[in-house]
This record gives C-alpha cells, sequence and structure tokens, in this order.
C-alpha cells in the first residue's frame, strides 16, 4: 500500500538569503512521497535561478514561474490552486523558514490517526522561542471546537505560521481561494474556520522553523501594534461561534479594552497616519469604524492614571524617547559603518 503523498509548496519572492536552507530542509526529509511545488512570484535576485537547479536535480520537483507580481496572499492561493488531485496531505513551507526531517513522516502520521481530523499541528520554533507550549500532554488528537475554545480563551500559540500546520488536501481543493485575501490574519482565521466542522492533530515535537530577523511583512506592519487588532477581530468574529453566549461576551469586552488602550498609549506618542490607517483598514474586516467615544473615554482614564503617577510616567517618557532617539541613530550608525568597510576596501 502507497503512502498518502504529500503536497509541499513554497511561494517565494526575493528570498535567495533563505531559499536553499529552505528547499533543502524539504529535500532532507524521512518521508518520500511528495510533491514539491516551488512558485515564482517574479524575483530579480537570482532566486528563480535556485529553484531551477534545484528541479532539474530531482523530478519530485517543479517549478512555476508567474508573469506578473502578485500580492503574498494571492501569491499562496495561486501556489496552493497548484497542488495535485491525488495529493492528501498539503504543506506550506514558507521561503524564508525551514522544517525539520522529521516534519513530514509525524504530521501524516498524525492525520492518519482518525479521518476526522483537518488540520495538524506541532511546536514550532520562532527565532529562539518555541510556540505552542502549553498544549495538553499527552493528547494527540482534540475536537476542533474544544481546540478552537482553547485557543480563545488562553491564546496558546498553536497555529503559529503557513510553516506550522500541516492540511487536508481536500478542504485546500474545495475552497478556491484557500485563503480569504481580504483578512490581515487569513492563516490563523482559515485555521479556525477548519475547527468549526474538523478534528485538530498534534504532534508534541519541533518541527519547524520561522525567522525573526529578515524582513517581512510582519516585521514592516511591527510599529503599527498589530497584535492587539488581531486579538480584538478573532475575538469579535469567532467567540461568538465557540463559545458560551455570556463567555464571548466578556472576552470581547475584555479584547476591545486592550485594543483601545493599545490605540490610547500610541496616540500619545503623536503616530503617524499610516498607522490610524492600518487600524481602520483592520477594522472594516469587522464592518466596525473607531469607536471615537469609547477611546475618549479610555483616554481620559489613561490621563489621569498618568497624573496621578508623575514618576511612573516620567520614567516612561524617558524610556520612550531612549526607544526612539535609539531607532533614529540605527540608520546613522548602519551608513557610517557601510561608509568605512568601503574606505577599509
Amino acid at each position: 500500500m502507497k503512502e498518502p503523498l504529500v503536497s509541499v509548496v513554497t511561494p517565494f519572492h526575493n528570498t535567495a538569503p533563505y531559499l536553499v536552507q529552505c528547499i533543502e530542509s524539504v529535500l532532507s526529509q524521512t518521508y518520500s512521497r511528495f510533491e514539491y511545488i516551488l512558485v515564482d512570484n517574479c524575483s530579480t535576485d537570482g532566486s528563480g535561478d535556485i529553484a531551477e537547479a534545484y528541479v532539474r536535480r530531482d523530478p519530485r520537483l517543479r517549478l512555476v514561474k508567474r508573469s506578473q507580481l502578485l500580492s503574498q496572499v494571492q501569491n499562496y492561493n495561486s501556489a496552493l490552486a497548484e497542488i495535485s488531485e491525488e495529493s492528501q496531505y498539503c504543506k506550506i513551507v514558507q521561503a524564508d523558514d525551514f522544517i525539520f526531517s522529521e516534519c513530514l513522516r509525524l504530521m501524516v502520521q498524525s492525520f492518519e490517526r482518525s479521518e476526522s481530523i483537518g488540520l495538524v499541528s506541532a511546536y514550532d520554533l520562532k527565532a529562539n522561542i518555541v510556540r505552542g507550549s502549553g498544549f495538553p500532554y499527552p493528547t494527540s488528537i482534540l475536537a476542533g471546537r474544544e481546540m478552537a475554545r482553547l485557543f480563545l480563551q488562553t491564546g496558546l500559540s498553536v497555529f503559529g505560521s503557513p510553516t506550522t500546520v500541516m492540511y487536508r488536501s481536500s478542504l485546500v481543493r474545495s475552497s478556491q481561494p484557500f485563503y480569504d485575501e481580504s483578512l490581515l490574519h487569513e492563516d490563523t482565521e482559515k485555521c479556525l474556520k477548519i475547527l468549526q466542522d474538523w478534528n485538530f492533530g498534534f504532534v508534541h515535537q519541533v518541527l519547524a522553523f520561522s525567522r525573526a530577523d529578515n524582513p517581512s511583512i510582519s516585521s514592516a506592519v511591527r510599529a503599527f501594534q498589530p497584535n492587539a487588532l488581531d486579538w480584538y477581530i478573532l475575538v469579535t468574529r469567532y467567540a461568538p461561534i465557540f463559545l458560551k453566549a455570556d463567555e464571548a461576551a466578556a472576552l470581547t469586552k475584555k479584547a476591545k479594552r486592550a485594543y483601545y488602550l493599545t490605540l490610547v498609549d500610541e496616540m500619545l506618542r503623536f503616530p503617524e497616519c499610516a498607522f490610524w490607517h492600518y487600524h481602520q483598514q483592520g477594522l472594516k474586516t469587522l464592518s466596525q469604524r473607531f469607536d471615537w467615544l469609547y477611546l475618549a473615554l479610555q483616554t481620559a482614564q489613561k490621563l489621569v492614571e498618568l497624573a496621578t503617577n508623575p514618576g511612573g510616567t516620567a520614567v516612561r517618557v524617558w524610556s520612550y524617547w531612549k526607544r526612539r532617539m535609539r531607532q533614529k541613530k540605527q540608520p546613522e550608525l548602519q551608513a557610517s559603518l557601510q561608509l568605512r568597510a568601503t574606505e577599509d576596501t
């Protein structure tokens, strides 16, 4: 009896510094029955040449070249549309990440425990931090709705990134486009949607690595404080689906307050227009606008708190300006080092 076919997909755009390690991690898997689809989204840094060299060496690899530059999520969706009709499981490996050698074998093994499983995850390593810690050991299968409840009530990070999870291929083929391109955190929302009807498998090993030191879309928006917005959106959208009415109401209230307090903190630092535009677009996914009255009330409470604790306020202000000065000096330092390196040569 043949092993199940796994579709491994790596969409990429200008990731030459990382692509070799990514591809090698897939080729070094102890599980060998996979197809590997590489999708070049108009790279200009030699990434396409790297992929072509590997495709010539291994018949399991296939390279798809895009003629038009797509957004990241569009590129992921178009890549997932390439998977074989015969594949049973589907694994994205992002081009700047990699997977450990037992990843495919252990995730397939998890899926094979039950036909009710639609999504499998594991611990992953984000730089030096292990995500997923706290998943109940030695549980390997959890009812989907119970997993969603656990996520919403504790924030347990088992979904990580697309590199962290594996999908049942029938779900990928039956939902095109697979990711909702209008969302800010489309991969996490997809996991929650799957868990409405399917169970969850978990492998108690670190199976994937995600970088934190490379330029990316997530790092580009980090200054916009996206985490509180993401959590507020997820809670507002999914708490009523997976939690009891009173639990959902309490969690939504808590998430809203935490989100607006984040806005207050940033507002007191006079953020640029791009900050407000980012959050405006995020709230649009909920068909919401800024609750200006609520924001004003939270701001007033924050100002009272600052006024009654002048010592703590001074420390925070000093810390903020020191951080701003370091950020300002960093480009100047890099320019100085580059100039010195040029002079030394």
